[in-house]
């Protein structure tokens, strides 16, 4: 039977247009539909690439059966986490009441008001190892909204209340290089000495605390420097990287880093990039080979024809007439080129793209090649065509010439930003610079609980209901969406001078720092922004015509926590002046000006004499 999902956007809804199941997409039409039959929902967030969502959908939604049950008792919702991310973290918090193994497929049971009673992730079509059958606990489901209704309602309400206390976290003194090493020395206290990474199994890339890692070996932690080094030479070298296409999967199944589970994210890959890319800084030798070979993946594999990347590449595809996980990555290079590669969800998530903006950018500078900035600027250049509205706020997704209806989050303002002021600073192109300021200028205008804000306010449905998180501080496999605009904001602030992008910066971290220095692993992206923020303030500018110069050279090789480089021509010197950008003002002889909180140095003419001045 059709159902509600043949016109969606996202691919993974597309999916299960299908089944047999009435699905619904989210949004108040399926709420409205459940009080007016008074049944509750099953609300099922995956994502286009995740394997057990597949498994999830061949073994249970696609079954006549299953699919009659959940038709007569339930309006069931699909939600692609991908496309609504703020829908997935408030469901997530919720089912955190009912289970500690949180992941994918999330199914949620909740009230016609959207409040949840009851969740789980993956259940077996047969009971299986100790869990039940998912044909039971609907049935279970089933009988508990039928005869024990105020019961029910009542732990619905308890989980509610639970949610809406957590509020905003309590603001604490942001660390300093005390609080920033014992950070680091978690980090080291987790690290599997045996075989590298952090924990044992599974193993998962966790990019943003490698990048915690690098900013603190750049400001003189040599432990955490060489934690970093280490690590990232250990997974180039294992089976979390795809040695023949150069993509890293998203983590590891063993704790020998063997049995990948085979999707490549979008935001690992962009991620990881930078961390590439800043270790040859550290280490020349290091990190370029790695790095290029992530830039393959993301141009050859990820890259859309109408500009800006792909969210991810399928865990599964199907290899001599069968449908399994990794199989592809089994094959040499002449089986994977008369094969069938593993699908690619199309989805262009602006967020994301503003990961690899910056990455591409970071790259393409530190490591002299100028065909990466093009390829942050194309990026950019895309989204700021197709996902900046006319009023000036952004979307969230589109695939092709069609744009998701679902709402920008704080994520997609935050990346973007920084993926421009990254863009800017590489390019010398003030444009970008100027487009990240509004981005950072309207999320600040739309500040309420937070110094950053969303315009328009959260996910209407969440919103209509009480289920939008005042504050999403959640990080791991990427930097939240606080966290990412904090990047950003102190950013502009080394470009600008502008004191209350340092001070927004600031008291959004001031919410992290509790929670993030005794569990810096799940706080990376946050850390590193404390890093920056304790850090000296240090700018150079070199002035030059020639991109070639020695002084540039040594620009692009500068990497320090807290302080920002780029290489401009006089033309853009003269434009980023112009715009308001206090960094550039007066820099009109070809020179190398560097700085300490906007206190600058005579202005240098020679490299040796420059390379000198970067290390006293």
């Amino acid at each position: 039977m059709p159902n509600h999902l043949t016109d969606a956007v996202s691919p993974y809804l597309r999916s299960h247009a299908d089944n047999p199941v009435d699905w619904f997409p989210w949004g108040d039409a399926a709420f409205a539909e459940a009080e007016r039959r008074d049944v509750p929902l099953l609300i099922s967030i995956g994502y286009s690439t995740c394997h057990w969502c597949h498994v999830m959908a061949r073994e249970s939604f696609s079954d006549p059966d299953i699919a009659a049950l959940l038709n007569d008792g339930f309006v069931a919702v699909k939600v692609d986490r991908e496309e609504h991310p703020d829908v997935d973290a408030s469901y997530l918090a919720a089912a955190g009441a009912f289970t500690e193994n949180l992941g994918w497929p999330l199914n949620v049971f909740v009230t016609p008001q959207g409040r949840t009673f009851y969740a789980g992730t993956y259940w077996p079509p047969a009971p299986m190892g100790g869990h039940p059958a998912f044909r039971q606990v609907l049935e279970s489901v089933l009988d508990a909204w039928r005869h024990r209704r105020a019961e029910v309602e009542q732990n619905a309400a308890v989980v509610a209340a639970a949610i809406a206390d957590q509020g905003v976290p309590a603001a604490g003194a942001l660390p300093g290089a005390a609080g920033l090493a014992l950070a680091v020395r978690h980090v080291l206290d987790g690290e599997d000495t045996a075989f590298g990474g952090f924990g044992r199994a599974p193993k998962f890339p966790v990019a943003p605390v490698l990048l915690f890692l690098l900013e603190r070996g750049s400001a003189g932690d040599t432990e955490a420097g060489a934690l970093a080094a280490r690590t990232l030479r250990t997974m180039a070298g294992s089976g979390l990287r795809d040695s023949l296409e150069g993509g890293f999967f998203r983590y590891a199944t063993a704790r020998d880093w063997t049995e990948p589970h085979y999707e490549r994210m979008l935001y690992d890959n962009a991620l990881l990039l930078q961390a590439y890319a800043r270790l040859e800084q550290l280490e020349p030798g290091s990190g370029r080979a790695t790095a290029e070979g992530i830039v393959s993946f993301l141009n050859g594999v990820l890259s859309r024809p109408g500009g800006g990347f792909a969210s991810a590449q399928d865990s599964e595809s199907t290899v001599d007439g069968v449908r399994v996980e990794g199989g592809y990555y089994s094959l040499d290079a002449a089986g994977r080129a008369a094969g069938q590669p593993p699908a690619v969800d199309a989805k262009v998530l602006t967020g994301w793209n503003g990961l690899a903006i910056e990455a591409l950018a970071t790259a393409g500078l530190a490591l002299s090649r100028p065909d990466w900035v093009e390829a942050a600027c194309s990026t950019a250049d895309a989204i700021l065509t197709r996902h900046l509205a006319a009023d000036g706020t952004l979307l969230r997704a589109s695939i092709g010439e069609r744009v998701s209806s679902a709402k920008a989050t704080l994520e997609d303002y935050g990346m973007l930003a920084a993926g421009l002021v990254a863009l800017a600073g590489a390019s010398g192109e003030v444009r970008y610079a100027i487009a990240a300021r509004h981005l950072v200028d309207v999320s600040i205008a739309a500040a309420a609980a937070t110094p950053f804000g969303v315009p328009g306010g959260a996910d209407p449905a969440l919103a209509a209901r009480g289920l939008a998180l005042e504050v999403d501080p959640s990080e791991g496999a990427y930097p939240s969406g606080l966290s990412a605009m904090a990047s950003a904001s102190l950013r502009l602030y080394l470009l600008t001078g502008h004191a209350p992008y340092r001070e927004a910066s600031e008291h959004a971290m001031e919410l992290l720092a509790p929670l993030a220095v005794p569990r810096p692993v799940s706080f990376g992206g946050a850390l590193a922004v404390m890093s920056a923020l304790a850090a000296p303030v240090g700018q150079l500018v070199v002035v030059t015509d020639d991109a070639d110069s020695a002084m540039a050279s040594v620009a692009r090789g500068w990497f320090r926590s807290g302080a920002v480089s780029t290489v401009v021509t006089r033309a853009q010197t003269a434009a980023f002046a112009a715009a308001g950008f206090e960094l550039f003002e007066g820099r009109d002889r070809e020179a190398a000006y560097l700085c300490e909180s906007f206190v600058c140095r005579l202005p240098l003419t020679d490299a040796a004499e420059l390379e000198r001045a970067l290390r006293s």
